[in-house]
């Protein structure tokens, strides 16, 4: 079985390296939904919402790459992490426990290790955006398009909009009856998936549209430690969403989306290995101050693939506290997650329109992993349940005038419930014994409950005094209220002894308060130089509210903060970016060029950084003083006299640092170093070509080359681990009926199995002052899918 898998593998690498490489820097608009509406395309014209209403992308002042549904499918991305090589400058990483998932874009993102706050950049599905960045991990299907948004977009999205934002609109109902069905099988990670959806018109007035996808992965990685249950991790995904468009009358249309997604895997811990450090060996773990040294068991080899994580065993994790179940010891991952939104569009008048949208985002995960990422018995422990309810309401008026002047006004409520838990092995003090209240093996159970509530208002007012300029001036007022509890149902009985002096059992905080409101200006003008090309300049003011920290343990920290009655130093301030940018959109050639190019410089003040001492096993939460990004991107799209080529290329040069002083959690400063995860060059070239080869046959090969330059992965010392630059290769070979009945395909994603890293962190319970192993957070390796593809 293993030759064989191996020989058809090799041959698929084979033919996928013959056909070429490249990647798309725009959308390929041939799917018949861009937006939500019956009618396919009928140009390759590109419609975005970046300004809340239908757009031209070459008429929007905004950098936009927009990945339309066909170049989705045909290239097998599903996942956001996907998204990374066709966007200079946007960097997925996925992780195990808090947030469980980081996105940044031009080198401003946030922590994947902490849930204490929201991501830099949003992400929007179908006008709603959430807050959870663990829907990374489950990835989408079925979708239309997806815009990726770069620089402050808080007038238009809200609050956690201050780097970007990544907009993900799903396919709609269509106006006849059709059914497509497809399925494929990835070689490399032995993995399987089935699409399918049904679409069409239940009456004049009703249209629908139902879509579901199985994925199943048998060997997502290799766990090399001894006598797991599962040496072979693998996941599972369920999606499934249901669409109903009522259309009454011209004047009135209602749209009603329901999504389910479940993701199953053994463990949450992703793709992370332990790279071995300057001293080059594999260091031990030392627990309980060095009273107990467990031999790493790793090797140095951090880019094979090869992860050692091991299960529980005794004396740890072996019983989870009172009301928590552990799985007998085993990593495991659930997740469900349903996400409703209705949205309305009403004609009060011919000039003047109301759109009502309305969300409910229901997040809940419970998982397991152990976060030593070596040794034996399971150091390092982290059993977790998150619960995230979200309710969302927003209410726009807008005018469509012919004359010169037009404005959109609306409001925005947002209530949101976190419940952040987890019992935890940091000190691993079962190692002496077991509770002798509980016979728990834990070191604790905490929780922590947070509720938000966000109010906003918002206006702009689009002026065309001349036929060749636009100006648009906007803002957002945003008032947000946190307030946070802790409760800590379980401590360990000797760590709340005296000798340890750790929070007791049963114990239970006041009310943390946070509040503040912030305005938000973004003011444009564009001047259009001809029919076909534009300049545009904007000044833009971002914000994403400050919280309170649901990192801290139950320790003698959080005792002394206790004691004195003091929880400030557990509330973070908020995160504002202020700046500008200007560019062109042009389309050439009679539309067969499109170049677009922009400038910006952006100040982020007050940046939201979670950092890890790898000794004490502690978060720790802050504000970054200032950092600044400032750089340019440049995309081309020409559309080749060769029938069917179309050559695209995209470059983006970043300059991102520390301007302010920062202290780091190692008492270092930071002020003058870049910025993680920062590359200075970064971009793509592509290839995308579809030619008749008979009356009934049409054939297309596409490609990509994706290249990053080097940046930090953490933002700790002058001296973080560097990821070097890099390439890494993408391409697909298309065999169709002409009538688009069937598709056979064969796909290569990351052909050269190159393996980079996307963040990096002290490897937990290091010696102090001797240990220097980090976890890096890295990417999936190759994935080659054929697939087979029929439509009705």
């Amino acid at each position: 079985m293993n030759n064989n898998h191996n020989f058809l593998s090799g041959c698929a690498i084979a033919a996928l390296a013959w056909s070429g490489f490249s990647a798309p820097a725009f959308a390929q608009n041939a799917s018949e939904q861009v937006a939500e509406t019956a009618d396919p395309a009928e140009s390759d014209e590109i419609v975005v919402t970046a300004r809340r209403r239908d757009e031209a992308l070459q008429d929007v002042p905004i950098t936009i790459a927009s990945i339309g549904g066909d170049e989705l499918e045909k290239s097998q991305i599903t996942k956001p992490e996907a998204l990374a090589a066709r966007v200079p400058t946007l960097n997925i990483a996925v992780g195990g426990s808090g947030s469980g998932g980081q996105l940044s874009l031009r080198g401003i993102g946030s922590s994947n290790v902490s849930a204490a706050f929201d991501s830099a950049v949003a992400l929007d599905f179908d006008g709603i955006v959430v807050s959870s960045m663990r829907l990374v991990q489950s990835g989408f299907f079925d979708v239309a398009q997806i815009d990726i948004l770069k620089g402050p977009q808080s007038l238009y999205f809200g609050k956690s909009a201050t780097a970007g934002v990544v907009s993900i609109r799903s396919a709609g109902p269509t106006s006849s009856l059709e059914a497509s069905l497809r399925g494929s099988y990835e070689f490399e990670e032995k993995g399987y998936t089935v699409e399918g959806y049904v679409s069409g018109p239940i009456s004049d007035t009703l249209g629908f549209r139902i879509a579901g996808r199985y994925n199943k992965i048998d060997d997502l990685y290799f766990n090399a430690a001894p006598n797991v249950v599962h040496p072979h991790r693998g996941e599972k995904n369920i999606n499934l969403r249901g669409t109903l468009e009522w259309k009454p009358s011209a004047d009135f249309t209602l749209n009603l989306k329901a999504n389910y997604v479940g993701h199953n895997n053994n463990g949450e811990i992703r793709h992370t290995q332990v790279f071995c450090g300057p001293n080059g060996v594999a260091d031990n773990l030392f627990v309980l101050g060095g009273a107990v040294v467990i031999p790493a068991g790793y090797d140095c080899n951090s880019f094979d693939n090869v992860f050692w994580l091991p299960d529980s065993a005794v004396p740890l994790g072996r019983k989870a506290p009172p009301g928590m179940d552990n799985n007998g010891g085993v990593p495991f991952n659930d997740t469900d997650t349903f996400l409703i939104r209705a949205k309305a569009d009403i004609a009060l008048r011919d000039n003047l329109s109301l759109t009502l949208v309305t969300g409910y985002f229901d997040f809940q995960s419970r998982g397991q992993d152990f976060y030593a990422y070596g040794g034996t018995s399971g150091i390092g422990t982290d059993l977790n349940r998150n619960r995230n309810k979200q309710f969302s309401q927003e209410i726009r008026f807008a005018s469509d005038n012919e004359g010169p002047v037009n404005w959109l006004v609306g409001g925005f409520y947002e209530r949101r419930d976190i419940l952040f838990e987890a019992a935890q092995n940091a000190v691993n003090i079962s190692f002496l014994a077991a509770d002798p209240i509980t016979g728990s093996t834990f070191d604790w159970r905490r929780q922590h409950y947070t509720k938000t509530d966000a109010y906003s208002v918002f206006g702009n007012v689009l002026v065309e005094p001349t036929e060749n300029i636009e100006l648009s001036a906007g803002l957002r007022y945003t008032k947000e209220e946190k307030t946070n509890r802790i409760e800590v149902p379980y401590v360990h009985a000797i760590l709340s002894g005296p000798q340890f002096n750790f929070i007791r059992s049963g114990f239970q905080s006041p009310q943390i308060r946070f509040q503040d409101d912030n305005f938000s200006p973004e003011v444009s003008v564009k001047y259009k130089l001809s029919d076909d090309a534009q300049v545009y300049a904007s000044y833009k003011k971002g914000f994403k509210s400050g919280g309170i920290d649901n990192s801290a343990l139950p320790s003698s920290g959080l005792s002394a903060i206790v004691a004195s009655g003091d929880y400030s130093s557990l509330i973070f301030a908020s995160e504002t970016a202020e700046g500008f940018e200007v560019g062109l959109k042009s389309s050439l050639a009679q539309n067969k060029v499109r170049l677009n190019m922009s400038l910006f410089n952006y100040t982020f003040s007050g940046l939201q950084i979670q950092s890890f001492d790898p000794v004490a096993i502690q978060y720790s939460t802050s504000n970054a003083g200032q950092l600044r990004s400032r750089g340019g991107d440049l995309e081309l799209r020409w559309k080749a006299p060769t029938d069917g080529l179309t050559l695209s290329a995209a470059v983006a040069y970043t300059d991102a640092e520390f301007t302010e002083t920062f202290i780091s959690n190692a008492g270092i400063d930071l002020k003058g170093r870049a910025a993680p995860r920062a590359p200075k060059w970064s971009g793509n070239l592509s290839f995308d070509w579809e030619i008749p080869i008979s009356d009934s046959l049409d054939f297309s090969v596409f490609g990509l080359a994706n290249y990053s330059g080097s940046y930090f992965a953490d933002a700790t010392t002058l001296n973080d681990y560097v990821q070097k630059d890099y390439v890494t290769l993408d391409a697909n070979v298309t065999i169709s009926s002409s009538n688009d009945r069937w598709r056979l395909s064969l796909v290569g994603n990351n052909l050269t199995d190159k393996i980079y890293v996307n963040q990096a962190s002290g490897r937990p319970f290091r010696q102090a002052g001797v240990g220097d192993d980090l976890a890096l957070t890295q990417n999936r390796g190759r994935q080659v899918f054929v697939e087979f593809a029929v439509k009705y």
